[in-house]
């Protein structure tokens, strides 16, 4: 799968508003951000995927970016 197919997957995902997915956008970036709306985004993301994460790949995870190569890797 292709990094603008998933990034237009993700999209659908993150689906709060007006946010623009794009791979720079990390948690820093979005208020209210906290740990259980990363934790429902992991599980949502392994669901719409059907792929599952280790914690250590998780724990490396630092934007949207690194996600869309992780999922790609996978995929």
């Amino acid at each position: 799968m292709g990094e603008s197919k998933i990034l237009d997957r993700l999209t659908g995902v993150f689906n709060e508003g007006p946010i623009r997915v794009v791979p720079q956008l990390s948690a820093r970036d979005l208020d209210g951000w906290d740990s259980l709306t990363n934790i429902r985004l992991i599980l949502t993301i392994e669901r719409v995927f059907k792929i599952k994460f280790s914690s250590s790949e998780i724990g490396k995870l630092e934007n949207v970016g690194d996600m869309v190569a992780l999922i790609k890797a996978r995929s």
